[in-house]
């Protein structure tokens, strides 16, 4: 399943400068010092690992966080073209893949302060463009507000706002103890605690990917309340535009899942950050 997540409704029923204001003081750390590759577990809190991937060389980093329930592997589309032109990483999140257990419920916090000890234990070097896909966007929001000192610019693909009024199954799926909720995530909450805490980060490149649902599609949906938010999607994700001076949208037509639909599109708009954030 692509996400849970209440701007992703659509997923449930059908089925995201190092040149820039704050981006020059993280540039201290020079990422092309990294080693080539790195491939493992990395122990970041006692004996819990969190499975992780790097290849290339240069800086800013690239580090990639996927949708929900999504792995590392979600991004094998990303990891070379990228990785050609600067340090490239993705991740399991915990209770994900390669990555170990951790008991919920896991909020924004949480998931922040894990992406904090992977980038220390794993000497993974800023400045970061930070990629979120779907879901992933939350907690890329959520790191950049905290950390806006280390983040060089920002893609988001399909990441909307909380959904106002979710249908009570998808609040009942997207409970941390549900048992079709591996991640143990307060899917709901973290949607709420992003969207409120964004605010301008820098003048570092931005760029907000977002799709126009198609008259089908909007009929096509299983649950009435979600269909609203999908006629205003576009307008909606509008509201991430306040993470930058320089941030942009980019209007799709692919539906939800934009990296499997057109995953050069997601490729060309994170290297067009990176080239940006080098100014």
């Amino acid at each position: 399943m692509k996400r849970f997540s209440a701007a992703c409704l659509l997923a449930l029923a059908l089925m995201v400068s190092a040149c820039g204001t704050n981006g020059g003081d993280a540039g201290s750390t020079d990422s092309s010092k990294s080693p080539e590759k790195l491939d493992g577990v990395v122990k970041i809190d006692g004996d819990r690992g969190l499975y992780v991937r790097c290849t290339g060389s240069g800086s800013p980093t690239v580090f990639m966080e996927g949708g929900d329930d999504d792995t590392s592997d979600t991004y094998g589309f990303a990891e070379e073209p990228v990785g050609k032109v600067t340090r490239t990483c993705v991740y399991d999140r915990a209770n994900l893949g390669q990555s170990d257990p951790r008991e919920g419920p896991l909020g924004l916090d949480e998931y922040v302060g894990d992406m904090e000890a992977l980038f220390e234990k794993a000497k993974i070097p800023g400045p970061y463009v930070l990629v979120g896909t779907s879901g992933g966007g939350y907690l890329s929001v959520g790191y950049a507000v905290k950390h806006p000192d280390q983040v060089a610019g920002i893609v988001l693909v399909e990441t909307g706002p909380p959904f106002k009024n979710p249908p009570q199954e998808i609040v009942e799926f997207t409970d941390p103890s549900h048992p079709e909720n591996v991640e143990k995530r307060d899917f709901l909450q973290i949607e709420k605690d992003a969207w409120a805490a964004k605010k301008e980060i820098g003048d570092i490149p931005v760029a907000i990917i977002s799709n126009r649902y198609s008259k089908e599609e909007i009929a096509a949906a299983e649950f009435p309340e979600e269909k609203p938010g999908m006629r205003s999607n576009v307008k909606n994700q509008k509201g991430w535009l306040v993470l930058s001076p320089d941030a942009k949208q980019v209007v799709v037509t692919t539906g939800h899942a934009v990296e499997e639909e057109d995953p050069q599109l997601v490729i060309d708009q994170i290297l067009a950050v990176v080239e940006a954030a080098r100014g």
